[in-house]
């Protein structure tokens, strides 16, 4: 059964922002009664390197750049009504990005109104609107290549006749759509919007037309979007920083505090891992002119969701996130992958995690396998930790004896990731690794185990030794957090 196309007639739209069109406030907007949400431009060259992964743990699709850094991310809540745009100067790169989202999204547009520097240089945004010919290129490509809708969205141009001419010449492209934003590209908020330029557009086409940039003069509450639908003459609505200052101007009921507005924007931030600095900016949007207001200067201070929900108490929500996304992390983790060593690359990797109530307090799996390396003779073991950035999860791998050794399981924080690469290290060679119910394997002395016990660390011991003590206690291989080394080995110290 074929799906329902995205209408563009009679709807009320979030407009695209950079760094505002995230996932949340889109989920925000659609909620207090958006029919459309437009995602943030995002470059055609950037999204053509990404790689489409199924997040299981938040439940979203994500486009992840070769640095790991998601570029894009959406749910199913919202893949009928979100609309993919991109900044692009080139048919063929625009078609690649469209068909790598065309099956999570509900339409893809072309950012072709844009005047900031980031996006004219490139060849794309306002600087399309002097080449119509690149234009018209651009579209056709993208109608004729995908199975979705496929719009655009202009600034007017200097004249009254070349903006209507420009339109008539998109529209034969086949879009479904345009959107209007009523002012000239060197034109900024502040100056008026000019709702007779976007009129005579609307009357010369039969597509679609969405009137854009009345929310400084104009659109100020939900029943104000009428009233600029009928002075352009346009089938629809598309706001931007009435929507960004607070969401529920989408609300027919009425607009809601901005207090609880920002609240929601922050559960949905907190629920779909929303990066912080992401979070903060709009928040302090949002927040306008109390900005420098004691809960603005939290929120600045903030680097973190966890720190930026204190700000809002909202700590018990990120604590019982966070618990539910770590309970489904490990419950797919444990599901999907067997317990026996695989090679993967140049690494060894076992799907194993470190529960730390299977080990004695002052026992971890890093002492043993530093010690063994020690016994053997061979270099300390060197960890080297990466963060995925769609979940903050940490994968460890180990270098033993030139050989490597990770867990396939990600773990939720350094420490942990450490201990489990370590941990395959010593279940694939065969060493004891210092379980509870392990019989005494020799590997680390009774004495280091008490001062672990005691909460003693060895720094505070070598303040009051002598030379000698210090020099008898290297004849016994002790491992303790690393803060012993053989007579000739740098003091590096491995993080036990």
């Amino acid at each position: 059964m074929a799906a329902v196309r995205l209408s563009f007639s009679n709807i009320t739209a979030l407009a695209p922002m950079v760094r505002v069109g995230t996932l949340p406030m889109r989920l925000l907007a659609l909620d207090y009664g958006a029919d459309v949400v437009y995602c943030e431009e995002l470059i055609d060259i950037k999204m053509a390197q990404c790689q489409r992964v199924v997040n299981e743990v938040l439940q979203t699709v994500d486009f992840v750049a070769p640095d790991d850094r998601v570029m894009f991310r959406t749910c199913e809540r919202e893949k009928d009504r979100v609309v993919f745009q991109m900044g692009t100067s080139d048919p063929d790169r625009a078609l690649t990005v469209a068909r790598l989202v065309e099956k999570d999204v509900a339409a893809v547009d072309v950012n072709m109104g844009c005047p900031k520097e980031y996006s004219t240089k490139g060849g794309m945004g306002a600087a399309l609107l002097s080449d119509p010919d690149k234009i018209e290129a651009i579209l056709r490509k993208l109608v004729t290549g995908v199975s979705i809708p496929v719009t655009c969205k202009i600034r007017i141009l200097p004249s009254l006749e070349e903006t209507v001419r420009l339109v008539q010449r998109i529209e034969k492209t086949g879009v479904t759509a345009v959107a209007v934003h009523g002012r000239f590209k060197e034109e900024r908020p502040r100056h008026p919007v000019h709702c007779d330029y976007i009129r005579s557009v609307a009357q010369a086409v039969s597509i679609p037309v969405i009137a854009n940039g009345g929310s400084l003069d104009l659109v100020k509450t939900n029943a104000d979007i009428e009233e600029f639908r009928k002075a352009t003459g346009a089938s629809s609505v598309m706001l931007a920083r009435a929507a960004m200052w607070n969401a529920s101007v989408f609300n027919s009921q009425g607009p809601l505090p901005v207090e609880r507005v920002m609240e929601e924007y922050l559960k949905y931030a907190i629920r779909y891992d929303n990066h912080a600095f992401n979070t903060k900016y709009c928040l302090c949007q949002m927040l306008r002119d109390k900005v420098e207001s004691p809960l603005g200067k939290q929120v600045q201070a903030a680097q973190t969701n966890a720190e930026i929900s204190e700000a809002y108490r909202l700590q018990e929500f990120y604590q019982q996130t966070q618990e539910q996304l770590q309970a489904r992390r490990e419950a797919l983790q444990s599901s999907s992958q067997p317990d026996r060593p695989v090679m993967d690359g140049d690494a060894t990797t076992m799907a194993v995690k470190f529960e730390r109530r299977e080990y004695p307090p002052q026992i971890t799996p890093k002492m043993f396998l530093l010690e063994w390396s020690r016994r053997e003779k061979l270099e300390q073991p060197l960890y080297e930790t990466v963060q995925r950035s769609q979940d903050r999860a940490f994968q460890s791998t180990v270098t033993v004896a030139e050989k490597k050794y990770r867990s396939s399981l990600w773990e939720k924080s350094k420490k942990f990731a450490e201990q489990a690469a370590a941990i395959v290290c010593l279940r694939v060679l065969g060493i004891p690794e210092g379980r509870i119910g392990e019989e005494d394997s020799g590997l680390v002395c009774k004495r280091k185990r008490e001062q672990k016990a005691n909460g003693t660390t060895q720094e505070e011991i070598s303040k009051k030794r002598h030379v000698a003590d210090i020099q008898q206690e290297t004849e016994t291989p002790v491992v303790a957090n690393g803060d012993h080394h053989e007579p000739d080995t740098p003091p590096g110290r491995p993080q036990i």
